[in-house]
């Protein structure tokens, strides 16, 4: 559609508009993905701001945003549609004390649109007057299996049997946007119908770049005390290392307290905005934590306060 953007470089330009600084990988993968109409899978660690590019594009398109969040059990009833029962059941009754409907035209009422839950997926297949929405498939790698092979015929044909209605399938496919945190694997067969990009750690450079847009209120020498020291924990062994909404999160903590530079102490009281397993703050806590921010500090050309 004319309001997608027509080069890489376009991308990059979109996305910043809606404050996302992507690299020229990830924008080729969302550029190639919306000129071309094919879901786009995402896969990092958590935090990196794979579920990010679907809100962005949604605002920055002027799109719908559609999100169906996966977890372990999720079903179709859930995920794709359900009757209502309910409904269902008084009409039967009024129909009944009527006496004026054969089973047969009850039967072809009650399986009709009008008592069609709709869920994610389904909404995601209708019409829309702004475009087709954004379907974002979070955390796909939370679902099961039989799910995962559900989605084979939605990803492929963008289209789905409802056993009692028939087939419903887009008039224009949704831009669809699945994040794994790869928990599992998800299955090659799901995989093939997608591009596929690896959202990384940002560098220093630009995980900078982020935080002066998101936070602009933090001060100069913060900011950088901040991204090298979160940069040096990425380089730790860790059992969770930080992703860049740690990273944001930390600068608004320390903002609220007003700290305006980094100092061992404020570290150590503020690392549960970093960190988010007991054993990793215990193993960097005090010595650890003073000793990679003096490293941060000669890194910049001076000295913590």
């Amino acid at each position: 559609m004319s309001d997608r953007p027509d080069s890489v470089e376009a991308t990059l330009r979109l996305l910043e508009a809606g404050q996302y600084i992507a690299d020229h990988s990830l924008a080729t993968a969302v550029f190639l993905a919306l000129d071309l109409g094919r879901p786009l899978l995402l896969e990092g660690e958590a935090g990196v701001g794979k579920t990010e590019i679907a809100k962005v594009l949604a605002a920055t398109l002027n799109r719908r945003l559609i999100r169906l969040q996966c977890y372990e059990g999720l079903d179709l009833a859930s995920a794709v549609y359900e009757w209502n029962y309910s409904r269902q059941m008084i009409e039967i009754r009024i129909a009944e004390a009527r006496g004026q409907v054969s089973a047969e035209q009850l039967g072809s009422d009650i399986f009709s649109q009008r008592f069609l839950i709709k869920r994610p997926l389904l909404q995601a297949l209708e019409p829309d007057a702004r475009g087709a929405p954004v379907l974002l498939i979070d955390e796909l790698d939370r679902t099961d299996e039989p799910f995962e092979a559900y989605l084979l015929e939605v990803l492929s044909d963008f289209q789905i049997s409802i056993p009692e209605v028939g087939t419903v399938a887009a008039e224009t496919p949704p831009i669809v946007i699945i994040t794994s945190n790869r928990t599992r694997e998800i299955h090659d067969a799901l995989k093939r119908r997608c591009f596929y990009h690896w959202i990384d750690y940002p560098d220093a450079e630009r995980e900078l770049h982020i935080l002066n847009l998101k936070v602009p209120g933090a001060a100069a020498r913060l900011g950088q005390q901040i991204v090298g020291f979160v940069q040096k924990l990425r380089s730790a062994d860790l059992f969770k290392l930080p992703g860049i909404a740690e990273t944001l999160d930390w600068a608004q903590a320390l903002i609220a307290l007003h700290h305006s530079v980094l100092d061992p102490a404020t570290v150590d009281r503020t690392l549960g905005m970093l960190l988010k397993y007991q054993d990793d703050i215990a193993r960097i806590r005090g010595e650890e934590a003073a000793s990679m921010l003096a490293q941060v500090d000669r890194d910049m050309g001076g000295t913590s306060s």
